[in-house]
């Protein structure tokens, strides 16, 4: 281990609730997310935080003061910071389609107002020293095609107010490419999107490396593939350049990272459509050489440290709840993180 300090290695508590809510996938209390995290080790180095879903049943969006302190002391007397968010922008959670009518662009933009004032709470009580908060349309793809330049409009002005909203609370957003989010399934369409927007200062790209394996692949955008059908996953080099194509063009715009690992198909579980599989760390089938990967996010394209993100955070979304209850599973998640950070990290 090289004993790079940074970036902060932290744990998603989401995959507890992403994609559950079956009888036989319960959905997994903050508490117990916390413990799992907080009992992983891998040769004396510990999680250093985690990164929140703002819904029940683990933080409510509503929470009142004395929720968000609890909160804070629950996480902190752990030796745990906070970092970034999801907000519950979504219908299904209270929220609304960032290009509906004004009723609903008014409800992602109030989880907006609300996430923004949870998580200066927390920075003000001490346990939150930065990150940010994770945004996405809230609109499924075929509903964007229908109209693909003047959603693209609808999206952009309702993220230009939302912006607002986080500057006036001193928070940036960042809006996660997932293939299943409407103006956000494509590479390209995904920088069309924030270039709209035209706030970097405040709104940037949330980059996860299950789903951004998904871009090179054309999956819900076949015209902006970069790897052919049935293409052979051991040309590498193939890989390589696809991925470069892809981090070239939102690298300069990514200000939160996950590492994550993907098999190349895609997976849904619960309410939660289909989307880029989330992988164990060490499945043999995983497309992706998670080290070497994660620098095309972490590096400039002439190789050097960008140290954009204080912190990088493990994503690892409908994991069944076997998997997720086995300590053994987060070390071996902590152990990948472990070895970013000391090929990419610095002190």
């Amino acid at each position: 281990m090289t004993g790079n300090t940074f970036p902060k290695l932290h744990n998603a508590m989401w995959p507890g609730l992403v994609g559950k809510g079956s009888d036989s996938e319960p959905p997994i209390d903050l508490d117990t997310m916390l413990d799992l995290t907080e009992n992983a080790e891998v040769d004396g180095v510990k999680f250093d935080g985690v990164d929140l879903f703002l819904a029940e049943p683990h933080t409510p969006i509503d929470a009142d003061d004395d929720t968000i302190k609890a909160l804070a002391d629950n996480v902190g007397g752990r030796g745990l910071a906070i970092g970034s968010a999801v907000a519950p922008v979504w219908p299904p959670v209270g929220g609304g389609s960032a290009m509906g009518d004004d009723d609903e662009r008014e409800l992602f933009l109030e989880a907006i107002r609300k996430s923004c004032r949870i998580m200066g709470q927390l920075r003000n009580l001490g346990v939150r020293h930065g990150g940010i908060i994770r945004v996405d349309t809230a609109t499924g793809v075929e509903d964007w095609m229908a109209d693909p330049e003047g959603n693209t409009a609808k999206m952009a002005a309702t993220l230009k107010e939302a912006c607002n909203i986080a500057a006036d609370h001193g928070e940036r957003l960042a809006a996660e490419g997932e293939i299943c989010w409407g103006g956000m399934h494509s590479w390209r369409h995904m920088v069309d999107l924030l270039e709209a927007v035209g706030r970097p200062d405040v709104l940037g790209f949330q980059a996860d490396m299950a789903h951004t394996l998904l871009y090179t692949m054309g999956y819900n955008a076949p015209e902006h593939r970069l790897l052919p059908e049935n293409f052979e996953w051991t040309d590498r080099e193939a890989v390589r350049a696809a991925l470069i194509k892809v981090t070239d063009a939102l690298r300069p715009w990514t200000i939160d990272f996950h590492v994550a690992q993907n098999d190349g198909t895609v997976h849904g579980t619960g309410s939660h459509d289909k989307t880029g599989r989330h992988c164990m760390a060490t499945d043999e089938n995983g497309k992706l050489d998670i080290v070497e990967d994660a620098g095309l996010w972490l590096r400039g394209s002439d190789g050097e440290l960008t140290k954009t993100m204080r912190h990088i955070c493990w994503d690892g979304c409908m994991f069944s709840n076997q998997v997720l209850m086995t300590q053994q599973t987060w070390n071996d998640i902590l152990a990948a993180m472990i070895g970013v950070r000391d090929a990419h990290g610095w002190t």
